[in-house]
């Protein structure tokens, strides 16, 4: 046998015994779906899971949505995994250990979200009435008739209302005079107080100086040390004001500032009015809080101490300044201690509501004073109820910046 027929046999007998490819591919093919099938198929991951709907701010019109549609749409997103607290009773027995606890705290969080607002209300409720329960006993003692203070029948709700006793009582006092002489003195000592207070604790907060420990420390003993104890002295100082005997020198003889807005004036210049100490410890407590590289830029910028102070300090502390100056008209409005020690004369609502059974006995018999306070009752709260007047309105419309400026002035937290 030659060559070429050994040739032509081997390839002969090479495609007798080789498969066809496509039979191979086929094959192949039935053999993988088969593992497929019989294979457990995996979970997706994480990323590949459905998500839940997600909530868009804005319509198809590109308009933005109200916050009721997103509370609706929000929650009609989460029903779609919700179970019901009867669902979870219902089937609980059949739950294993680990389903068990995490229904059991599910449970938990849905009792306390629906008791936790009933003992809230009773809380605030109770609170609120024990405040506001003076205010509410002014009104209902003003709008009645004398008469029907002695009657039991009556509790809160007169049988008659009447308006005269507001009227007569604000004639009684002269209410426009007496509001413009207490503005007058409390409000320019509060504008005072704020000022030198944030300059005072601006420095505590700032700067390094000697005996810095020594002066703050006599900052603490104004908060601690009660007014009290040293108004006597102070009297005595503004009764013969006199300072290193230049007054004396020059006129021959003290200054008498006693019966003056210029005693309470000069406390307040001097950071030692009413609450001093703890006006000039709320801003330095609020400029301590304030980022450091906001003074850096502006002596970068060329501004001195004091103008870093008034052009970067001040505007950042707005809400501290209205905060501080709240505080202060409140407590010098609401003063008669210090107030009737530097003063003779009813000038201030204060004085005149602590004079005030005198002022409405002596308004309606001639000037004498006759009876006893609880014969002119419902004129003496009328008289009350206008002395908290402004207060009120004034932190009807301020209330907002004064709980920011307290939250940040590191009171609470």
């Amino acid at each position: 046998m030659d060559n070429n027929e050994f040739e032509k046999e081997t390839v002969v007998s090479g495609t007798d015994v080789t498969p066809d490819i496509t039979e191979t591919a086929e094959a192949a093919e039935e053999i993988i779906s088969a593992v497929e099938e019989a294979a457990p198929k995996a979970e997706p991951k994480e990323d590949e899971r459905p998500k839940a709907h997600k909530i868009e701010l804005y319509d198809e019109n590109g308009k933005k949505k109200s916050k009721r549609q997103l509370k609706k749409e929000e929650k009609k997103r989460l029903s779609q995994f919700h179970i019901s607290t009867w669902e979870i009773i219902k089937g609980f027995r059949n739950y294993n250990e680990s389903e068990k606890a995490h229904y059991k705290g599910i449970i938990a969080r849905r009792f306390s979200e629906k008791v936790w607002p009933v003992f809230r209300f009773l809380i605030l409720f109770g609170l609120a009435f024990v405040i506001l329960y003076p205010i509410l006993y002014m009104v209902s003692c003003s709008i009645r008739p004398q008469a029907e203070m002695t009657d039991p029948s009556i509790l809160w709700i007169p049988k008659t209302f009447m308006i005269d006793n507001l009227i007569e009582t604000w004639n009684a006092i002269d209410y426009p005079k007496l509001v413009w002489d207490t503005v007058s003195v409390n409000v320019v000592c509060s504008l005072i107080q704020v000022l030198t207070c944030s300059i005072a604790g601006y420095g505590f907060a700032r700067f390094k100086f000697k005996g810095k420990g020594l002066c703050f420390a006599l900052v603490i003993m104004q908060i601690i040390v009660p007014t009290q104890v040293i108004l006597i002295p102070q009297f005595m100082q503004f009764r013969y004001f006199d300072p290193f005997g230049l007054i004396s020198l020059i006129s021959g003889e003290a200054l008498n500032l006693a019966d003056s807005p210029w005693a309470l004036y000069l406390q307040a210049f001097f950071c030692n009015g009413i609450r001093a100490g703890l006006f000039i410890f709320l801003f330095r407590q609020f400029f301590r809080g304030l980022p450091k590289e906001l003074e850096d830029a502006a002596y970068l910028d060329g501004c001195g101490p004091f103008e870093t102070f008034v052009k970067v300090m001040v505007p950042n502390a707005s809400n501290s300044f209205l905060t501080v100056f709240i505080f202060s008209v409140v407590w010098y409005w609401n003063d008669s201690y210090v107030s009737g020690m530097f003063f003779t004369k009813s000038n201030t609502i204060a004085l005149q509501v602590s004079n005030l059974y005198t002022t409405i006995s002596a308004y309606f018999n001639g000037g004498t004073p006759t009876g006893i306070p609880s014969d002119w009752l419902v004129w003496i709260e009328s008289g009350c109820l206008l002395s908290i007047l402004p207060i009120l309105i004034m932190y009807i419309f301020l209330q907002k910046n004064f709980i920011e400026g307290v939250e940040r002035s590191g009171i609470v937290g």
